[in-house]
């Protein structure tokens, strides 16, 4: 199974937001700049993950876009889903509808692929961006915050 650069650059971009933004909103310049994506790609991107829920975004020149929820209430497989539509590794297991496989209900390698993907499902849902913030923690990714938003009375 191969993952789309929809699903991969998304995980990098919340996971960005998550991580470097405390909270506040992040432009698309600055993801883009740190992780190293397109930021038209990245609207697209964004677009799916608003309509999914994960992002709200604020316009005007102090704006960008902000989590929906806590980093610890978005799994990785929930942003996979958004932007891929689901994370099956085959075709054949999203119905046993024949005009997907003319062999459904006969093949056995189907209950294979079911299962696959179903661990596949479980593991992704059992990662959550939090958890990713920990892991670039951990490893020693620096944290980039502005100083342009902090306001001192």
């Amino acid at each position: 199974m191969k993952l789309s650069t929809q699903s991969r650059y998304g995980v990098r971009a919340i996971f960005d937001i998550a991580y470097h933004s405390a909270g506040l909103e992040t432009q698309v310049k600055d993801i883009s700049r740190r992780q190293g994506i397109s930021p038209r790609y990245i609207e697209q991107i964004f677009q799916k993950l608003k309509r999914g829920g994960i992002l709200r975004s604020k316009r005007g020149p102090s704006g960008g876009y902000f989590l929906n929820k806590k980093p610890e209430e978005i799994t990785i497989g929930e942003i996979i889903r958004i932007t891929e539509g689901n994370i099956d590794p085959v075709r054949c297991i999203r119905s046993k509808d024949s005009k997907f496989c003319e062999r459904s209900g006969e093949c056995v390698t189907q209950i294979l692929w079911n299962e696959a993907g179903n661990r596949l499902k479980d593991y992704f849902d059992s990662i959550t961006v939090q958890d990713l913030c920990k892991m670039a923690n951990d490893v020693g990714i620096k944290k980039e915050f502005s100083k342009e938003r902090m306001y001192f009375i």
